[in-house]
């Protein structure tokens, strides 16, 4: 059995990628970084118009109905470029919540505008998974009380798909009475994370949302963290390895010394198993349920400690260049660092993973 992609999700892959390259060059995401908006409008448009807000969406709703295994070619795409741009809440987590829990009502309003692109979702269900003393949201009477860390694509959001202390969902209009969305600065400007704050804010539950569906979004959300990780880290490794084919000293090229050598082949022989790890991940999220957190929790985990090495190790690669915005190569090196902590760092989703095997007691 040959595990790999179809012709027709190769070609997804190639137009994605094809797009960033030629619409998100270094100097956009430095432009974009420099800004006041985390959030490229151009990539914004660019991605509608190939489909990539729908591409979980059915085709009932005006999207794409692909699998979790296309969102995360995607999302490798993204990471790739370092693209400033929505897509882990806004384009897979919050269509999913509606898509699972949603009324029929709510699915009719909501995806065919998320699909098309004209609107946005940011996320918040960090608190489901591990919560900071203060954090956590309330449901009482329809309308919601505290406090959301890390709300993943908050910039832009008009709705904000909201996770209470029982794991149930609730949609909240970004602009309501009661609801205040700051902007939260991180290492990484090349994405939108901000702080909920909820005052009696008027919320609409979805009905058939629980602690399974929001452990489900969260799933797909750390499968595509990892796909964006994937992502990064190659590029990471290309730049490393054109870098010492260049750079010379002693008369010749660095990339010729042993020990650069090897730096450069532990890189690409760490990354390149998580690929299929990733890929298998996303497979389980659509066609093996039971497998599917397990999963999700191993590719997150691993591609955390991967990339941290790949970032580390390119940027050693380059020596003092490694460090300046010439070389940029700390956009790269901050991106992943982010995915490393939301939606859980490495130590959590391992004592995750840990409970559901039942090797420690939940």
């Amino acid at each position: 059995m040959e595990f790999g992609l179809s012709s027709e999700q190769r070609m997804l892959q190639d137009s994605v990628a094809r797009y960033l390259a030629d619409a998100c060059p270094m100097q956009h995401v430095r432009d974009t970084a420099a800004g006041p908006q985390v959030v490229s409008a151009t990539l914004k448009a660019g991605l509608a118009g190939l489909g990539v807000p729908g591409i979980l969406i059915p085709a009932e709703y005006g999207g794409m109905g692909l699998g979790l295994l296309e969102a995360a070619l995607v999302a490798e795409a993204l990471g790739h470029r370092v693209a400033p741009a929505h897509f882990t809440g806004a384009h897979v987590m919050a269509p999913l919540a509606i898509m699972s829990g949603g009324s029929a009502g709510q699915q009719q309003t909501w995806l065919p505008r998320l699909a098309k692109g004209e609107a946005t979702a940011a996320v918040a269900v960090t608190e489901s998974i591990l919560s900071r003393d203060g954090a956590g949201v309330r449901a009482k009477n329809g309308r919601l009380e505290g406090a959301a860390l890390f709300v993943l694509d908050a910039a832009d959001a008009e709705v904000i798909v909201v996770a209470d202390e029982t794991g149930r969902q609730h949609l909240v209009a970004a602009d309501a009475v009661g609801v205040e969305l700051i902007a939260l600065p991180t290492i990484d400007r090349t994405r939108s994370v901000g702080e909920l704050r909820l005052s009696g804010a008027a919320a609409e539950p979805l009905p058939g949302s629980g602690p399974e569906t929001t452990r489900r979004i969260v799933d797909a959300g750390r499968v595509m963290l990892a796909a964006d990780t994937l992502g990064a880290g190659a590029a990471m490794i290309e730049q490393a390895v054109a870098y010492a084919g260049q750079r010379r000293q002693f008369g010749r090229p660095i990339g010729s010394f042993q020990a650069v050598k090897h730096m450069c082949a532990e890189m690409a022989a760490a990354l390149e198993p998580s690929r299929s790890l990733v890929w298998y991940a996303a497979h389980a999220f659509d066609h093996m349920p039971d497998e599917a957190p397990l999963m999700a929790c191993h590719a997150k985990s691993h591609l955390s400690e991967v990339g941290r090495l790949v970032a580390r190790t390119s940027t050693e690669v380059h020596g003092g260049m490694g460090f300046t915005d010439l070389a940029g190569l700390h956009y790269w090196f901050k991106r992943i660092g982010l995915d490393r902590q939301l939606l859980g760092g490495p130590e959590t989703v391992r004592n995750e993973a840990a409970r559901l095997q039942g090797w420690i007691a939940a």
